[in-house]
C-alpha cells in the first residue's frame, strides 16, 4: 500500500441523506486539492449512487493502510466520533469533527463550517489533543472474564427496571462506600458532558486529568460526584443479595453482563485518542454555545474590578 500522496480519511455515518451530503462534498474538496480522500467500503458503497464519480476512491485497508493516515475528517454527531475513536485508537490520527448530529459536544464545528474546516486541515492547521481513556476490566470470581475501553464513560446500570443495584465503591483498593442504586458513572474529562453531565456530575475541562465517579439515583448520604486522580484505580463491585445484576456499558457502544457479585475496574488506558481542534473557539466559548448559556453583562477580559 505504498503511496506518497496525502491522504485524508472522511469517516461519517451515510445512511443518512445530509450526511452523505456533507461526505460528498468534503471528498471532492479533498480530491479537488490534490489529496487523497480516504472512505470504508461500506460507506463508499452508499455514495456511489449521489456520486458516481467516487466509485473508485481509495478504501480504507484495501488502498491506503491507517499509518498511511494524515488526519480523519469524522462527519456526524457524538456516535460517530466515538466509532471513529475505536477504528484510530493507539494510532498517530487525529480526527477533526464536524457536528451533523444534535448536542456533538465532541465534533468542534459545525455543518455551516464544513469547507473552512476542510481548508485548515488541507493547511495542516490545527491542533491536536491527547484524550485520556478508560481501561475498563470485569472480573468474577477473581478471573478477568472481559476486557475493553471508553473514551467517554463506562456505566455500571442495573439489569432490569425492577430491580435495583446494591453496589461498593473502592478507590485506590480501599472501600468508599456502599449504596443502593441505578447505577455508576465513571467518566473521562471527555466524557464529563455527556452521561456523567446528566447524572449530575460536572463538567471537567478536557486537558485537566481526572475521572470522575457519578452515582445514578443513588439511596444513601454519601453518593455525591467525586473526582479522582488520573493514576487512581477505581471499582465498582456489584453485591451479591438477590437478583442483583447489572450491565457494563462503555461509551453506549460495548456490552457485557454483569452477574452478581461481579467486580468493574476502571483506570487511566495506556492508548489515548487524538482529537483536533481547528477553529479558535475554547472549551468556554463551546460550553456558552452547546447548552445556550446566558453571558449578557460580561464585561471583557480588560474589565478591572
Amino acid at each position: 500500500m505504498e503511496q506518497s500522496q496525502r491522504c485524508i480519511l472522511v469517516l461519517s455515518h451515510t445512511a443518512h441523506a445530509d450526511t452523505r451530503s456533507a461526505c460528498i462534498e468534503v471528498s471532492r474538496q479533498l480530491r479537488d486539492a490534490g489529496v487523497r480522500p480516504v472512505l470504508r467500503e461500506s460507506e463508499r458503497d452508499d455514495l456511489v449512487a449521489d456520486a458516481p464519480d467516487l466509485a473508485h476512491v481509495a478504501l480504507l485497508e484495501v488502498d491506503v493502510d491507517l499509518d498511511s493516515i494524515e488526519s480523519a475528517v469524522v462527519l456526524g454527531g457524538d456516535g460517530t466520533i466515538l466509532r471513529a475513536a475505536e477504528l484510530v485508537r493507539g494510532s498517530t490520527v487525529p480526527l477533526i469533527g464536524v457536528n451533523l448530529g444534535h448536542v456533538g459536544f465532541l465534533a468542534e464545528l459545525e455543518r455551516a463550517g464544513i469547507t473552512d474546516a476542510v481548508n485548515k486541515v488541507l493547511a495542516r492547521a490545527y491542533t491536536v489533543e491527547e484524550r485520556l481513556t478508560l481501561s475498563v476490566r470485569v472480573k468474577v470470581a477473581g478471573d478477568v472474564v472481559y476486557e475493553t475501553w471508553a473514551l467517554n464513560e463506562a456505566t455500571i446500570e442495573k439489569a432490569s427496571r425492577s430491580r435495583i443495584l446494591d453496589v461498593v465503591v473502592e478507590v485506590d483498593r480501599r472501600p468508599l462506600s456502599q449504596f443502593s442504586c441505578d447505577g455508576v458513572v465513571l467518566s473521562t474529562p471527555t466524557g464529563s458532558t455527556a452521561y456523567a453531565f446528566s447524572a449530575g456530575g460536572p463538567v471537567v475541562w478536557p486537558n485537566v486529568a481526572a475521572m470522575v465517579v457519578v452515582p445514578i439515583s443513588a439511596h444513601a448520604l454519601f453518593t455525591r460526584p467525586l473526582v479522582v486522580s488520573p493514576d487512581s484505580v477505581t471499582a465498582v463491585e456489584i453485591l451479591a443479595r438477590g437478583d442483583s445484576s447489572g450491565v457494563l456499558w462503555c461509551d453506549g457502544r460495548r456490552s457485557f453482563d454483569l452477574p452478581a457479585g461481579a467486580r468493574v475496574v476502571v483506570k487511566k488506558a495506556a492508548q489515548s485518542v487524538l482529537l483536533a481542534t481547528v477553529g479558535e473557539s475554547t472549551f468556554t466559548d463551546r460550553l456558552v454555545s452547546k447548552f445556550s448559556l446566558p453571558v449578557e453583562g460580561w464585561r471583557g477580559p480588560n474589565a478591572r474590578d
